[in-house]
């Protein structure tokens, strides 16, 4: 059973959406590109068929089990459920912000959720379309997938790397990939109509590379990066973690450079941001830094803060102004203010059981943020909350779900 609080009239949001889409057809002659956009011309403001506009955020959450295979759809406007076929041995879920990765031991299957964002910068498009299946992607164990408009990039755990053209996803086919040269020693990033790419020579640290879509070098900036955990792409550039600190990576009118943000000091392995969380469209980055701190990285100002907290098992923020929200090992949410490293707020428990040392493995608990609320999942509980971080993390809604949500993805941002 689903419990719903608050769900908002879909009345009005039609007709502003009419609105919208008139209003937009004045100011936008020839927009640019932007995440969720079939092709330049023949579908305008990021419009494929099928599709509606809306004039709201159309949030949705994949939800799965990842020991039974049962996945489900929920649709944040409306509160419905969407059954989604049985997926086994899948051991992780990602998200370009529409589509679903269902990442499992002898492949990738590929979720449409049907809820999108374009931004166009100075004002955004949100569409919602029907839920289907699209097909498998390649590659089982280590296989990573990283997106933008143009292009969805399939990085196996080999380093070797297909390019999958966005259109063919949109509609409804994996397509036949271009099959970039080499190897490569991370996930292959799409950004700013290139690919950006760390390479090694035998036990050498990591060199990034720019190459164009068809995998030929244009660039490579000069600094190295040794042991490269994660990578988010944010306004300001791509960030990959390096054993000293990020290195941001940046594209000016056609040209590339990358430039690092150093932690400055050293590190301890076990203490260093290796998996970034953040929201999407957001420059503000977090990350644990050991069992009891959680790492904020702010890529405008390129510093990096460091909240102590309680045992950390899932942390995320909005960005500048937001809290940093923690999940702490009490199964309470706790929020600090980041700039002071003070707790400003604290949930009752919302998580009754909550396994030591859970973050990062399988099937923990995740906080899933967007422009108004955060979302965690509760796996034994069998439901999800709704959390208001901008009213002392008040818990907005509850819904009960029939699975159990071991793996959860935000998409529509």
């Amino acid at each position: 059973m689903l419990v719903r609080r608050n769900v908002t009239s879909l009345a009005p949001a039609l007709l502003a959406a009419v609105l919208a889409t008139a209003g937009c057809a004045a100011r936008d002659e020839d927009p640019e590109p932007a995440s969720g956009r079939a092709s330049s011309s023949a579908t305008p403001h990021g419009y494929v068929e099928g599709a509606t506009e809306a004039a709201e955020q159309q949030s949705r959450l994949l939800l799965g089990d990842h020991t039974t295979g049962e996945f489900r759809v929920l649709d944040l406007i409306t509160g419905d459920v969407h059954r989604t076929a049985r997926r086994t041995g899948v051991t992780g879920l990602t998200t370009d912000g529409r589509f679903g990765y269902l990442h499992a031991t002898d492949g990738t299957h590929v979720l449409d959720s049907g809820a999108w964002t374009v931004d166009h910068g100075d004002h955004v498009h949100y569409y919602r379309a029907k839920i289907q299946d699209v097909g498998e992607l390649p590659g089982g164990t280590g296989t990573s997938v990283r997106s933008d408009a143009g292009v969805t990039v399939v990085t196996g755990a080999d380093g070797k790397a297909g390019v999958h053209p966005r259109a063919d996803l949109e509609k409804g086919e994996t397509g036949t990939p271009v099959r970039l040269p080499g190897r490569y020693a991370a996930p292959v990033v799409p950004y700013a109509e290139h690919l950006v790419a760390l390479t090694r020579v035998g036990d050498g640290p990591a060199r990034v590379v720019v190459l164009d879509r068809a995998g030929r070098r244009v660039a490579s900036p000069e600094p190295e990066c040794e042991d490269r955990k994660g990578d988010a792409v944010t306004r300001r550039g791509i960030v990959l973690g390096c054993a000293d600190g990020a290195l941001l990576v940046h594209e000016q009118d056609g040209t590339f450079g990358a430039e690092k943000i150093p932690y400055g000091e050293a590190v301890p392995q076990n203490e260093r941001a290796a998996q970034f969380r953040h929201r999407p469209g957001s420059a503000t980055l977090t990350a644990p830094a050991g069992r009891d701190a959680v790492w904020v990285l702010d890529v405008t100002e390129r510093a990096w803060s460091r909240v102590e907290t309680g045992p950390v098992i899932a942390a995320n923020t909005a960005g500048e102004g937001a809290p940093l929200i923690v999940l702490e090992n009490d199964g309470a949410l706790h929020g600090y203010d980041i700039s002071s490293g003070k707790e400003t707020a604290v949930t009752a428990p919302l998580l009754a059981d909550v396994p030591a040392a859970a973050s990062g493995r399988t099937g923990a608990p995740v906080i899933e943020v967007d422009r108004s609320r955060a979302y965690l999942n509760d796996p034994e509980g069998k439901r999800v909350y709704e959390i208001d971080y901008n009213d002392s993390l008040r818990v907005a809604r509850t819904f009960d779900v029939e699975v159990r949500p071991s793996l959860m993805v935000e998409t529509g941002r």
